[in-house]
Parts: structure tokens; sequence; C-alpha cells
């Protein structure tokens, strides 16, 4: 997970947030409200109201890519003694290539139409998981990314 913020904002001028109305997640419809549910639980946990009249908007896009397994084995060959040695390694890619979520949260501040705060969160995916799995791994995806909002300002 990563965060990124506009150091000359002053966190404390936020208490009302919405949505962009033409927010395109890239979810599911039922995910995406899921994840708005969450979403609001966990801003109004940490004092934020939802409001027609916001203080800051918020969008969410979401992308679903393939990664690449890290994982390699490698197959050496080679001679000893008094002959001349010589060495081939090869790679060989092992286990499954897993499927990837990436959700960006976008906080934008509705007066100056400015972007403030952004996280960008990436966790395994299942196209095929359960309804009661798919919002626990939302869930833990809002937590991650929002326990450094607001961040601790130095």
């Amino acid at each position: 997970m990563n965060y990124d913020y506009d150091k000359a904002t002053d966190f404390s001028n936020y208490a009302t947030y919405n949505y962009f109305e033409d927010m395109e997640s890239g979810l599911s419809q039922l995910d995406e409200k899921r994840l708005l549910d969450i979403l609001d639980s966990t801003l109004q946990a940490k004092g934020y109201l939802l409001s027609e009249e916001p203080e800051f908007l918020i969008n969410i896009k979401s992308f679903v890519f393939q990664s690449n397994s890290g994982n390699n084995v490698g197959v050496g060959v080679g001679g000893g003694g008094r002959n001349v040695g010589g060495g081939l390694s090869i790679g060989i890619p092992v286990g499954n290539s897993g499927i990837q979520r990436q959700i960006l949260f976008d906080f934008v501040d509705a007066n100056k139409n400015s972007l403030f705060w952004q996280a960008d969160t990436q966790s395994g995916f299942r196209d095929n998981a359960a309804p009661i799995d798919r919002e626990e791994q939302l869930k833990r995806v809002v937590a991650k990314a929002f326990s450094k909002y607001p961040p601790e300002l130095k």
C-alpha cells in the first residue's frame, strides 16, 4: 500500500465527504456497493459525515491485472577437477501467476478541485470468491488504506 498527500493540506478543514457523481470504479456493481458501505463505515468512525454539500469528494478506480511469479529454479551444469569448467543457469518460473486488484482512492477538495490525498492498494483477487470472502477482502483493503488517514503531519 502506498499513499501520498499534499503537505500544504490542513486535514482538519475536512469534515464532510461524498463521491464523484460520474465515478467509474471498475468494480462490479455489487463489489462497488460493498466497498462504498465499508468506506462509509470507516470514514464515519473517523468522524466524517456523508453530505450533499461535501468539503471533499472521493473517486475510486480499480484495475485487475496478472502478476508475475517471482519464484525461479536455477539449474546449473558445470565441470570440475582438471577439466576447464563452464556453467549454465536457467531460470524457470514456478507456481501460478496470481490475479491482483489495484484500487486507487483519490480525495479531491470540492472547492478547489484539487487532489489532496491518494492511497494505492494492491491485493489478491479471485473473481469466483464467495460474497462474504469478497467483502472481507475489501474490508482488509480499506482498513490498510485508511490506517494512514489523515496523515500525521510533522
